[in-house]
């Protein structure tokens, strides 16, 4: 589809609800639709609307809009030929036209969580930097959607929680609002007319859907306003609704067969589908003429709100004002809107006396798919970064409190990916209430010594295949008890932290347990892969690391450093003995510096490397993979400077590049460039070779420590030009390939790769 722009857009609404597509307006995935509803947030999202089919009537003439690719191939409606523009900001905009007329189109996805009050994933919850509040000062099952949006469910039951842990904090009232608002506006010299044909599904996010006998739609017509419903071998689907400001709507069922959908071809997987169509709507339009859309999941209310042309505005502006309550842009004495430039992190990056590279640039204010020229404003670089950010932020019912999405469009949250991400996310913009909301959930469903790394569905139980969750909760509540000074937190979760503290020492699943002759903590279980290079296939680990991994046992260093210095500062609080705390409080240090002296088995003198793993049988894996640079990056750590130099020079011409680091060296027999073909092939190149965005933030912060006088070794435009113009408009793909030209693979909006540069950015 070479006359195709197939980059892509995202909206998302706080419950794991989302809409995306294409520049070109083509579906090339399984996941492009309007409306993606979380019947379960954030899981059970289910595609209930695909698109509008749009052709405009001109004196006779009609000009069809749609861009289509059927299953011979055949590009066929080819509305992309009338597209002169789209515009990313503040929402997807296109924009058709020829001499005497031009025709747009907006989507906007409002927030769905409704009644939040003063809650970590709404608005007002900056958090107050200073004491705290010391004195005075893959995949869930489908959900039912109720009429009416009922309340949110409560925590269901999970055995062996952490004891002394705080119970966790309800929303009350909160309730569950999916939609998306679609707006036409028309200008030309003479009277048109719009037709809008529905196109429709319900079918789990992850699948095609494919007309059959037992798949049938009902629709009840309205007062401008259709319910439509399905019904599949007789069970009835999730109820939901379109309405419209003008109009006159037809019901005409009819299935279009046979979609290709390019992407899913490419990946190895199901590429066709079908869509049912169960009528369109005519709207005759004067020049100047808007008409508003709203698709929106449930049945209509009795009495609904009134939908008129300045409902989308409102919408959008509403959006806007919950942004800027969220990450203070009023103040700082400036609107949501305004422009702003911004500086990047580089305190390793210039002179003491050099005042750093501006990242103050000019770019364009949208890409435009047919080359036509487009005008040049001033992109706020932060403030992009901030509200991508923010579309990883959801609510989950079944814990009922915040989590994030690992990414779009198929991820759900991950415990791991969430940690990591928490700093980018919910620390340097002050999310503090988000960023504690998160970690209390985390220490809540501590179980034998680990946190969860994957949350249940409702009535579900966690998942803990993750070794280094339980270090990363322990890495990240350190940076958040630094960054906001709330030592209440502290005493309220050491009960966790001692927990998992002895579990690692005593011994917990999957035979992780601390070595009691060098302090390094080990694992052996075959068939699962625990630590983040986790790909499993046919109950084989692609990088199994069984043994003693670099960045666990560096993590479990920065721990013991943590705990000790808690152990003391609650010593000096009102918790506990203080005469028990300050023995603790040596006991980790001793350790500590134990764990440290072992750190040394890792170092590789013939390389000036350090080991991979250690394995079970005591050989060492001397692969060069990024996980030495992880060792590097902790609040603490165990290695001295000339070790690490010798491993960032290695890791800078082996690894780097400039969209993040390879997670294998190019010259190792098992190294593969290019991340591509079927999903056993992809899995196999995932983390052998494929560049990992995320793992820029370490990087640079083992850069900063080691080179603190020295430049960083890479020019950030590349990946910010990815940012703002490649992939998904306005936020950071997963992957990308190993081998140049670095092409973005994977999910196309990762909250981690977005997280890491927001920590390097000032």
């Amino acid at each position: 589809m070479p006359d195709l722009d197939t980059r892509e857009w995202l909206l998302t609404n706080g419950l794991g609800s989302f809409a995306s597509g294409t520049i070109s307006d083509v579906r090339t995935r399984t996941y492009h639709g309007w409306l993606f509803a979380a019947t379960n947030p954030p899981s059970g999202r289910t595609l209930l609307f695909s698109h509008l089919e749009a052709s405009l009537e001109i004196l006779g003439r009609v000009v069809a809009l749609g861009t289509n690719v059927w299953g011979n191939g055949q590009i066929e409606r080819t509305g992309y030929e009338q597209l002169r523009r789209f515009d990313i900001n503040p929402v997807p905009k296109w924009t058709w036209g020829q001499d005497n007329w031009q025709l747009t189109r907006q989507l906007v996805m409002p927030y769905g969580l409704v009644g939040t009050g003063d809650w970590g994933l709404g608005i007002g919850d900056k958090g107050t930097r200073g004491q705290g509040s010391r004195g005075a000062g893959e995949q869930g099952s489908r959900g039912e959607v109720a009429e009416n949006f009922s309340p949110l469910p409560l925590c269901p039951s999970v055995t062996e929680r952490s004891r002394s842990a705080a119970p966790l904090p309800l929303i009350p009232n909160a309730q569950f609002c999916h939609r998306i608002l679609i707006q036409y506006r028309y200008e030309g010299t003479e009277t048109a007319i719009l037709r809008l044909r529905l196109l429709i599904a319900e079918r789990d996010f992850h699948h095609q859907q494919i007309a059959s006998q037992e798949l049938q739609f009902s629709q009840l017509l309205g007062e401008q306003q259709v319910c439509l419903q399905a019904i599949n071998s007789g069970r009835f689907g999730i109820p939901w609704h379109l309405r419209w400001t003008q109009g006159n709507y037809q019901p005409d069922a009819v299935w279009y067969w046979d979609y290709r959908l390019s992407e899913e071809t490419k990946r190895g997987l199901g590429d066709k589908e079908d869509l049912h169509s169960p009528g369109y709507l005519i709207v005759t339009l004067q020049p100047g003429d808007t008409v508003t859309l709203e698709a929106r999941v449930g049945f209509p209310d009795s009495v609904p709100s009134v939908l008129t042309v300045k409902t989308f505005a409102e919408t959008v502006e509403a959006e806007q004002e919950r942004l800027s309550q969220i990450f203070g842009w009023r103040d700082s004495g400036r609107g949501a809107g305004e422009h702003t430039s911004a500086t990047l992190s580089n305190r390793g990056s210039r002179g003491a006396g050099e005042q750093g590279r501006s990242c103050s640039k000019f770019f364009p204010s949208a890409p435009v798919p047919l080359g036509t020229s487009a005008s040049y404003v001033q992109f706020p670089i932060w403030e992009q970064l901030l509200k991508a950010s923010d579309r990883f932020i959801v609510y989950r019912a079944s814990i009922a409190g915040p989590t994030v999405i690992a990414g779009y469009h198929w991820f759900n949250d991950w415990g791991r990916d969430t940690l990591i991400a928490l700093p980018g996310l919910a620390l340097v913009p002050q999310r503090f209430d988000l960023a504690k909301g998160v970690l209390r959930t985390f220490g809540h469903y501590c179980r034998h010594g680990l946190i969860a790394n994957a949350f249940p569905d409702l009535n579900g139980e966690p998942i803990y295949n993750s070794i280094d969750a339980a270090l990363w909760w322990i890495e990240t509540l350190g940076l958040y008890l630094e960054a906001s000074q709330d030592w209440d937190f502290l005493a309220e979760q050491f009960p966790v932290v001692q927990q998992i503290y002895k579990a690692f020492v005593g011994g917990t699943h999957f035979n992780i347990q601390v070595d009691a002759t060098d302090g390094l903590v080990s694992w052996d279980a075959r068939g699962v892969a625990l630590t983040w290079m986790d790909v499993v296939i046919e109950a084989h680990p692609v990088t199994p690391r069984y043994g003693k991994p670099v960045e666990i046992n560096a993590l479990w260093y920065s721990a013991l450093c943590w705990l000790s210095q808690w152990a003391g500062r609650l010593s000096q609080m009102e918790y506990g003995s203080p005469v028990r705390l300050t023995k603790q409080a040596q006991r980790y240090a001793n350790q500590a510096q134990h764990v440290k002296t072992s750190l040394q088995k890792f170092w590789n003198p013939q390389l000036g490397y350090l080991y991979d793993t250690i394995e079970p049988d005591d050989r060492r894996n001397f692969q060069i993979r990024p996980n030495a640079v992880l060792a590097l990056s902790l609040h603490h750590c165990g290695f001295p400077e000339q070790q690490g130099c010798q491993i960032l020079d290695l890791a800078t011409t082996s690894l780097l590049t400039p969209y993040g680091l390879r997670s294998l060296d190019p010259g190792d027999p098992e190294y593969k460039g290019k991340y591509e073909g079927n999903q056993q092939q992809r899995d196999r190149a995932y983390h052998q070779g494929t560049v990992w965005t995320w793992l820029i933030g370490p990087y640079i912060r083992a850069w900063q420590r080691f080179y603190p006088q020295q430049s960083l070794p890479f020019d950030w435009q590349p990946l910010l030009d990815h940012f703002f113009f490649d992939a998904c408009l306005g936020s950071i793909s997963e992957i990308f390939d190993g081998d140049s030209p670095h092409t973005p693979r994977g999910a196309i909006a990762q909250a981690w790769s977005v997280a890491e540069v927001i920590r390097h950015i000032k």
